[in-house]
């Protein structure tokens, strides 16, 4: 395609996807099926253009308002992650002029909102969670996230999926803390594997491992993944289970649910019951009150863990959407524990990086179950099951994730156990 057409698909996608009124990973799906003779090579530089905006909305913004012609254009060429030369060789003299000056500014001299690029209410509560560490955690948010796999342990082992991906000239190192996790270089085209069509792997990040091996679900259990979605945790859990007992995945999306179908004829499993709920309050998950070995409950929240996928969603959140998140959160959990038989484990988890998602979510449970339920320590728990250097992953007693600290996403999780 040449190169000025591709810049004009890039303004085009930049404008639908800066209306925030979707999430911008649909948007760009939806904008790739609509023009499905792009090639591989444009679709990567149209999406990672996308997100290198929404990482650095504010400063490019701040630099754009020096040119002329439609705005989405000047963010597509200060952020562009296409091929530079084809590219410059269209622009107009009065742009590459444009584009030579602004590029040459020093943003360690722009204000520290153009350098963070976060809203405000966000910046200052990660500034007062965070203190020093606020900046590290900025500079690896302005990233793409590695590609993670999780092994599917019914199916091959760790060595040899990486042998298998060495072949296919794919480099991959195991994940550092995760025993079933491998990490890969770039992003090699892994659909097209027999790996993956035989449901040998999945993509999962690191983190998200972790939390489905804190569950710890056991050969010939009851469990249930609360808020299943697309089932990434679902089918670690039931490979972790070796496809026996029963395993439950609820979650109010049947089209998040319709999406586990593919996944879960790939992975060999049978133990797995997709059951789309109306509500936490739904009378099939009263049915199960007090007979359930191990609940996953994978709360809806934020997201903000996830920004170095998903850079929208810092835009797409706010102080209100926040507190109404924080209310069903509570309810979703006060829900599920209602389901765990005496002994059984209740792993509570967000992919956020704010306490008021997590710890002040957990504590609010503590102070309603009162004696029913223990809290136990993460460390231990994630050592038992394999997991190196556990004690950094949890040293207050309840796991915390950084992409910073971990190179995961942001993750919490804490664990009860029903006396």
């Amino acid at each position: 395609m040449h190169p000025n057409a591709l810049l004009d698909l890039a303004t085009e996608l930049l404008r639908s996807v800066l209306r925030f009124e979707q999430p911008a990973d649909a948007v760009v799906s939806a904008f790739f099926r609509r023009h499905r003779a792009l090639g591989a090579r444009e679709r990567h530089a149209l999406a990672e253009t996308t997100y290198a905006v929404l990482r650095e909305r504010l400063v490019l913004q701040h630099l754009a308002q020096s040119g002329s012609g439609a705005l989405e254009r000047r963010l597509a060429l200060l952020a562009w992650q296409g091929e530079r030369g084809a590219h410059d060789r269209v622009l107009a003299a009065n742009e590459r002029q444009w584009l030579a000056a602004v590029q040459a500014v020093d943003r360690a001299s722009l204000p520290e909102k153009l350098r963070h690029n976060l809203p405000d209410w966000l910046a200052a509560v990660l500034k007062a969670e965070l203190g020093d560490e606020f900046w590290p955690l900025v500079r690896a948010l302005q990233h793409s996230a590695p590609l993670d796999l999780r092994v599917n342990t019914l199916k091959a082992r760790r060595d040899e999926v990486r042998a298998a991906l060495a072949v296919a000239g794919i480099a991959a190192a195991p994940t550092p803390y995760s025993p079933w996790g491998l990490r890969v270089e770039g992003k090699p085209a892994l659909t097209r594997l027999e790996l993956f069509a035989s449901g040998a792997i999945e993509v999962q990040d690191e983190g998200s491992q972790l939390l489905a091996l804190l569950t710890d679900a056991h050969r010939g259990e009851m469990v249930v993944d609360f808020c299943a979605g697309a089932g990434g945790k679902t089918l670690a859990l039931g490979a972790a289970m070796r496809n026996t007992g029963r395993l439950y995945a609820f979650d109010v999306s049947g089209h998040r649910l319709a999406a586990l179908g593919p996944r879960l004829a790939r992975s060999g499993l049978s133990n797995v019951y997709p059951v789309q709920i109306a509500h936490e309050r739904d009378e099939r998950v009263k049915r199960l009150a007090g007979k359930i070995q191990r609940v996953l409950v994978d709360a809806p929240c934020s997201g903000l863990g996830t920004l170095r996928r998903n850079p929208d969603l810092k835009w797409r959140q706010s102080p209100r959407s926040l507190a109404e998140l924080q209310a069903k959160q509570q309810a979703i959990l006060a829900a599920a524990a209602r389901m765990l038989a005496p002994g059984g484990r209740l792993v509570y988890a967000t992919c956020s990086l704010l306490r008021a998602e997590n710890e002040d979510v957990s504590a609010g449970f503590d102070a309603q179950a009162g004696r029913e339920f223990e809290r136990l320590p993460v460390a231990p728990l994630l050592e038992a099951v394999g997991v190196a250097d556990a004690g950094q992953l949890a040293p207050g007693g309840e796991l915390r994730l950084w992409p910073h600290r971990h190179r995961t996403d942001g993750f919490y999780a804490c664990v009860w156990r029903r006396r």
